[in-house]
This record gives structure tokens, C-alpha cells and sequence, in this order.
């Protein structure tokens, strides 16, 4: 009896482990690390935005709905690349090129997600804040991704779908686009570029494998790179100012700002001056610490 019991757990435990599997895929299927940049963004605008400070189930369901739509962007963005993923190893163990899911229940499972969150945000937050949803999906899946595979201008295609969650929590908590939800989607747009600089250097022969003409591919030296990173990190540092001017924040963070914007810069500089994976990976470390940092100097001196 002991004996029998002991064969039997390892097979209960193997069934179960298979059974969670397929929700594995399809969470994976939804980039959940980068949606968190997504919630943080889209959250940090609607309290910003809020003129009597935000109730928490609204913002609840305006963040849970750009969530949605993000997710579903993503999981759409991923059917549609599938060729190009699979004949990258960073990407070809995804689940719709590893074959785990279905293109067809991809599509299904991305749909569903995308039109549950534009609802969302029209039923509980404001048309005006669904129609930038919509918006966000139209550029990032009707532009960004097919020129992906065409010009190195898709970069700064693709940024714009990055940097309008912010503006989608803004117009949510506030009811409308104005000078202060503009601020938070130039801020975001523009430090995207030296972002992407750096992940396009790191993963360059990636990139090459896959046709994608990404300016380290098209200009191995990575001067032009350099160039862009160096040029959009110059124009961070104004920018990141624009909430004190227009009264989003005090001047607290201004000097915080200032500093964090700074150092964005000299990173950007280091790498335009010297290409080289060490330079490019400080720079993308650099970049992701940089913009938490300056939604919670915005958030706390709001």
C-alpha cells in the first residue's frame, strides 16, 4: 500500500503541472512585466489628472481598462510577428512561435481583451479616454508593427502607442486632454528613444536574423544609434520640466527632475560616444530606473 501510494503522487502532481500550463502561455501571452509599465503610467496620470484627487474605483477601472487594451495589443502584436519571432532566440520560445497557441485562439484571446478594455474605459471613465485606446491600438498594431519590417522610423511610430497610456489616465481623471496630460505623454515619448537605442544595440544580430532594419542593423557602427539616443536625451531635459511649468508639480520636483534628466543625458552621451554592449546595457538600466523615479517625484510633490 506505501508503495502504491508513493507511484501515485508523482503522476498527480505531473497532471497538475500540465493543467496550469496552457494559462501560463497565455498570461505570457500579455508581456505582463512591461504592463506593469503600462498600470504605473496610465495610474500616476488619472491621480495626476484628478482636479479633487481620484476616487479609487474609478481609477481602478480606467487603469484595469488600459490594462486590457495594452495586454490585447500585445498578444495581437505577437500573432502578427510570429515569422520574425520565431527566427529570433530571444523570442522564438514565445507561445504562438513555440506553437503552444494557436494563432487563430491568439487572435481570439487578444480581441477579447483589447474590446473588453475600450469598453471599459467608454462604460466607466469617458469616450474621450476610449477613443485614445482605440487610437493606441490602431498606430501600434495598424502602423507600428507592419513598418516594423520596413523603416528604422518605426521607433518613433512606436513610441507614440507607448507614451499614451499616461494621457489615457489623464483625460480618465480629469475629462478631457489639456496642457498637463500633454506634458506626461511628451515625457514619455521622448525617453523612449534612448530606451530603444540601447535595446536595439543589445540586440542587434537578433534583430538582423529577423529582417528588422533597426538602426544598429542598417549602420552596424552605431553612430546613428548614438545620434538619436543623444539627441531625444538633450530634449528629455526640458521636457521632464514641463510639469512645474504648467503646475502638475512644485519645485521640488523640478530639481529632481533637472538631475534624473541629467543623468539620462550622460549615459546617452557615454553610449553615443563609445558603442559597446557595456555602454548600451547602463543605458537601458539607466532608462528603466530613471522613469519610476520621476513619476513619484511628480506624485509627490503633486
Amino acid at each position: 500500500m506505501k508503495q502504491a501510494r508513493a507511484d501515485v503522487a508523482p503522476v498527480t502532481l505531473a497532471v497538475s503541472r500540465r493543467s496550469w500550463r496552457p494559462v501560463a502561455d497565455y498570461v505570457a501571452l500579455t508581456k505582463p512585466r512591461l504592463n506593469l509599465l503600462v498600470v504605473a503610467t496610465s495610474a500616476a496620470g488619472y491621480y495626476l489628472g484628478s482636479p479633487a484627487g481620484p476616487a479609487a474605483l474609478p481609477m481602478a477601472q480606467a487603469v484595469g481598462g488600459t490594462a486590457l487594451v495594452a495586454a490585447g495589443a500585445a498578444v495581437l502584436n505577437q500573432v502578427f510577428e510570429r515569422e520574425t519571432d520565431a527566427l529570433m532566440p530571444r523570442t522564438r520560445e514565445r507561445p504562438v512561435p513555440g506553437g503552444r497557441v494557436e494563432p487563430h485562439d491568439a487572435i481570439t484571446f487578444g480581441a477579447v481583451l483589447a474590446t473588453s478594455g475600450v469598453a471599459l474605459l467608454a462604460l466607466a471613465a469617458n469616450f474621450l479616454a476610449a477613443a485614445l485606446a482605440v487610437a493606441t491600438l490602431g498606430i501600434y498594431l495598424g502602423v507600428y508593427t507592419p513598418l516594423k519590417r520596413r523603416s528604422p522610423v518605426s521607433t518613433l511610430v512606436g513610441a507614440i502607442p507607448g507614451a499614451l497610456p499616461p494621457l489615457i489616465g489623464w483625460t480618465a481623471g480629469s475629462g478631457g486632454i489639456s496642457v498637463g496630460g500633454a506634458a506626461l505623454f511628451a515625457i514619455v515619448f521622448v525617453w523612449q528613444i534612448p530606451h530603444f537605442m540601447a535595446i536595439a544595440w543589445l540586440y542587434r544580430d537578433d534583430y538582423r536574423k529577423a529582417g528588422f532594419p533597426m538602426l544598429p542593423v542598417i549602420d552596424p557602427g552605431g553612430s546613428r544609434a548614438g545620434r538619436q539616443a543623444l539627441l531625444y536625451a538633450a530634449a528629455l531635459v526640458p521636457i521632464s520640466l514641463l510639469p512645474s511649468a504648467v503646475g502638475v508639480s512644485g519645485p521640488l520636483y523640478f530639481w529632481a527632475a533637472l538631475v534624473l534628466s541629467l543623468g539620462q543625458f550622460w549615459l546617452s552621451a557615454r553610449f553615443a560616444a563609445a558603442r559597446s554592449d557595456a555602454s548600451a546595457r547602463a543605458l537601458f538600466y539607466g532608462s528603466i530606473t530613471y522613469l519610476p523615479l520621476l513619476w513619484v517625484a511628480m506624485i509627490l510633490d503633486h
